[in-house]
């Protein structure tokens, strides 16, 4: 029986290779895709959703990833995304999930304020110039 293999890419690390995968269930814009072995070369756009694969190994396993592109070549299946995460079953997995865009959100909050006063002390500098040069 034929088999793929998976490689999940993140911007700069990879972060899953996979071997003797025998089908892939992605989320795109139009709905689920699955992804067999035998299947055409394709080229996906994903949106962020849950991936799950088969492999003779580790049996199913399901990875939230965020939005990305998926190319399947041959028997090589390669997606790109910016975030993911593994999950032994789909409840550890939603845990995992709501725990990232937790530290995520006081991360873009402690963000936001950096640049706000950044922002706000260019503008008194800037003001500042300003009334020198009058």
């Amino acid at each position: 029986m034929s088999s793929m293999t998976l490689k999940v890419l993140l911007p700069f690390e990879v972060f899953a290779q996979e071997t003797q995968v025998s089908s892939i269930v992605v989320e795109t814009a139009q709905g689920a895709f699955g992804l067999l072995p035998q299947r055409l070369d394709c080229a996906a756009a994903l949106v962020p959703g849950i991936l799950s694969f088969e492999s003779a190994i580790q049996g199913e396993v399901f990875l939230a990833l965020d939005e990305g592109v998926l190319v399947k070549t041959g028997p090589d299946v390669v997606i790109s995304v910016r975030h993911a995460l593994r999950g032994a079953d789909l409840a550890h997995l939603r845990d995992a999930v709501e725990q990232e865009f937790l530290s995520q959100d006081a991360q873009e909050q402690q963000l936001r304020a950096s640049l706000t006063k950044l922002e706000s002390g260019f503008m008194q500098r800037f003001a500042s110039l300003r009334e020198r040069s009058s």
